[in-house]
């Protein structure tokens, strides 16, 4: 009986040894909500995190989206050409309530410095609302 019960409970000791091991840690989640980085960041003036500042600080979140509570992710694409201007500016995915049109707007408000090659790419903008209620609502 003794060697029955020692077998189980190593069997049952190498079965739960396992489960601790290391697990992958999890993808941070960056403004563009993929975790990953931008290519064409990297000839916006200061990088990823100043081109995404910009972008949080121009945005005007429309008031039709915000009445509906609409948010979600807008990618826009275009040319970055090879004197820093961008063309064939359009957006790819909207989500409606007015979101994809102010993605269009501000994105093209940024400046770019000059790359080597004209660059084909695309940008998410991502719309959240914050969860803050209205100062006048006290329910």
């Amino acid at each position: 009986m003794k060697k029955i019960s020692f077998v189980f409970l190593l069997g049952l000791l190498l079965g739960v040894v396992p489960t601790f091991a290391q697990t992958p840690a999890a993808k941070p989640v960056t403004q563009t909500g993929v975790g990953k980085a931008i290519p064409v960041a990297e000839y916006y003036e200061g990088g990823q995190q100043a081109m995404y500042a910009f972008i949080d600080k121009q945005i005007n979140y429309p008031v039709l989206a915000r009445r509906n509570r609409i948010q979600g992710t807008c990618i826009v694409s275009f040319t970055l050409n090879t004197d820093g201007t961008m063309s064939g500016i359009k957006l790819v995915k909207g989500v409606g309530g007015g979101l994809g049109e102010e993605a269009l707007r501000v994105v093209r408000l940024l400046k770019f410095n000059k790359p080597d090659y004209a660059i084909l790419t695309s940008l998410p903008i991502v719309f959240r609302l914050s969860a803050n209620k209205p100062a006048g609502n006290t329910e």
